[in-house]
């Protein structure tokens, strides 16, 4: 029978315990800044570095493998101060936590690394990285201005490789500090200056190598923002290849060393030749290729026209076939030209542009007159139509029918026409108009009223 106690916890193995332990370290602690002693140091073939980092009170374990340690320019040694970038990590066989570096500088460098990082995430969440803000670079740049140190090594690389790859360029430098506490300042005074002058082209800001300190005015805010606000383009080659400033980050186009930043800013003149002599050769087929189809085209319009030589000539012929012909033909073949002759010539004068307009004014007259009579028939037609119409009115006309013996008889005092007897009584004064005129009466007796 087991006596052992039940329980309901749940029971790691060694190599889980590490293994969650790593996964906790590695999401909670992702990179951090370390500075202390190195001691221990060791570089085997496999490249990577072994070492511990330590204080006056404890020390970690630290590795930096080969892709890392690379980009470190200095040899470190066992007893020097230094501050690293790391990942904190566990290594799990024997269940120690260690540091992965990624970044190591000599001591005092760790505070500028971090100043770095911040300033470099505050512009790029402004945008002043942002690829839709870089201007593009001139094709074929005339005037080249260099703002960089007049007696470092950069600013004569750079010239050299101009001088062999595009020698037509003007350069002009703008000489400047590229170290120490005035070399920002010197170098946003050169970029406006250049902006102000308006004769650059393209820019170019360069130094040689160094470490974070040398290189440190390049890390300026306020050059940041006069880089990003030049109307010129820029190129920044500062540094080596693996150094990057935030200069870097925010020109248009950067460079990993001063002398490819001359080669990305020119064309090279061998190629520009090359590339006329190309469309020299291309205008030059295009030309000849015009000329042939035109030579081409020639030739077939010369065989359509007929030389005027040739034309007379054949007239010529023609006329003597006629002579010939005339002379042979009878009187009758004569006659019949002369009629045909006189008939074209008929023809011709019938359609000589005199008779059409002959024709035409006597068209013209033609409808004239006939407009004039279609005009004076109306009117006749009119008149009678007036005239039967005067005839209607006239039978029906009070005066027409007085003229035949009646006559219109009106009371005198109010004009009432008298129809009949009853409208009338004794004395009273009554107008008669006839047909010639009227007269004035009183009514002195009414005979017996009769009805008809």
């Amino acid at each position: 029978m087991n006596n052992s106690p039940k329980t309901d916890k749940q029971l790691l193995s060694v190599s889980q315990l590490n293994r969650r332990a790593k996964q906790l370290l590695e999401t909670h602690l992702a990179l951090v800044w370390v500075s202390g002693e190195i001691s221990n140091l060791a570089k085997p073939s496999s490249g990577h570095w072994y070492f511990s980092l330590k204080d006056s009170h404890a020390q970690v374990r630290c590795a930096m493998f080969k892709g890392a340690n690379q980009r470190v320019r200095w040899t470190p040694e066992s007893g020097q101060q230094v501050s690293i970038r790391a990942r904190v990590s566990l290594y799990e066989g024997r269940g120690e936590y260690q540091l992965i570096v990624e970044h190591m500088n000599i001591a005092g460098d760790g505070q500028l690394q971090q100043q770095y990082e911040q300033l470099k995430d505050t512009l790029e969440a402004e945008g002043l990285f942002s690829e839709e803000h870089k201007q593009p670079l001139p094709r074929y740049p005339q005037h080249i201005g260099v703002i960089t140190s007049p007696t470092g090594a950069a600013v004569h690389d750079i010239i050299s490789v101009l001088k062999r790859r595009y020698p037509i360029a003007t350069v002009s430098i703008f000489p400047v500090s590229v170290q120490g506490v005035n070399a920002a300042p010197e170098i946003i005074a050169g970029i406006r200056q250049a902006n102000l002058l308006k004769q650059c082209d393209v820019l170019i800001l360069s130094r040689g190598g160094g470490s974070i300190e040398d290189l440190w005015g390049f890390n300026n805010e306020a050059l940041a923002r006069t880089i990003y606000q030049s109307d010129i383009p820029i190129i920044s080659a500062v540094g080596h290849e693996v150094d990057f400033t935030i200069a870097d980050f925010v020109a248009d186009v950067r460079a990993p060393t001063p002398s490819v930043s001359a080669e990305i800013a020119t064309p090279d003149y061998l190629d520009l030749f090359q590339l006329i002599d190309h469309y020299q050769d291309r205008l030059q087929r295009t030309h000849e290729q015009r000329l042939h189809r035109e030579k081409e085209r020639l030739t077939f319009l010369r065989k359509r026209l007929r030389h005027p030589g040739q034309a007379i000539r054949n007239q010529q012929q023609q006329v003597k076939y006629f002579r010939q012909a005339i002379i042979s033909a009878t009187g009758s073949v004569l006659q019949q030209r002369q009629t045909r002759f006189e008939r074209l010539a008929q023809r011709l004068l019938n359609q000589h542009p005199k008779k059409l307009l002959g024709q035409q004014k006597d068209r013209v007259t033609g409808n004239v007159k006939r407009l004039h009579s279609a005009i004076e028939q109306l009117i006749d037609k009119k008149q009678q139509q007036l005239a039967r119409k005067a005839a209607v009115l006239d039978a029906i006309s009070p005066l027409t029918v007085l003229s035949r013996g009646y006559s219109i008889t009106r009371k005198h005092d109010d004009g009432t026409i008298v129809k009949n007897s009853r409208q009338l009584s004794v004395g009273d004064s009554i107008s008669t108009k006839l047909s010639d005129g009227h007269i004035e009466s009183t009514v002195t007796n009414i005979p017996h009223r009769q009805h008809i």
